[in-house]
C-alpha cells in the first residue's frame, strides 16, 4: 500500500524499481500513472525505460491523488531477498519536484515487515506478503 501525503498539485506519478545491489535499475515493478507522456517527469527512471523498452502495459494503473492510497501488487522473486536488493519509489507531480527516492526498502525480512517513511509525496509505504 502506498499512502500519499496532502500536497497542491495534480496526482502524483510513482513507480516502483528492483534496483540491484550495485545501485542499478534491474526491473519496473509496477508504474502508477496511465498516461505515457509525463513518464518523462520520473526522469532516472525514464532514462532506464527507454533503454530496456520494457513492455509496461500489464503494470500500470491510475497515478495517485494527493492524501489517497494505492494498493497493487508486485512480485518479488525470493531468490533476491537479503541479497542487497532493494525496492524503490520514486514520485513526481507535474510542474513540481521529482524524487528519485520518495522511499527506498531493502529486500530483508525486517525491512519488509515495517512501514517505510516517505520523504516527498509519499507518505509511507507498508507491505503485506500475499500467500
Amino acid at each position: 500500500m502506498v499512502q500519499m501525503n496532502s500536497y497542491e498539485g495534480l496526482e502524483a506519478y510513482v513507480v516502483i524499481s528492483l534496483i540491484d545491489p550495485k545501485g542499478a535499475y534491474e526491473k519496473t515493478l509496477y508504474v502508477l500513472g496511465p498516461d505515457k507522456q509525463w513518464y518523462n517527469t520520473l526522469k532516472d527512471w525514464h532514462k532506464f525505460e527507454t533503454k530496456t523498452k520494457a513492455k509496461l502495459s500489464a503494470i500500470t494503473g491510475a497515478s495517485v491523488p494527493a492524501g489517497d492510497r494505492a494498493v497493487k501488487t508486485i512480485e518479488i522473486e525470493d531468490a533476491k531477498l537479503s541479497k542487497g536488493y532493494k525496492l524503490r519509489f520514486e514520485s513526481a507531480v507535474e510542474e513540481q519536484k521529482y524524487h528519485v527516492t520518495d522511499v527506498e526498502i531493502p529486500l530483508t525480512p525486517e525491512a519488509l515487515a515495517e512501514r517505510a517513511a516517505g520523504s516527498g509525496y509519499i507518505r509511507f509505504v507498508k507491505l503485506s506478503k500475499v500467500q
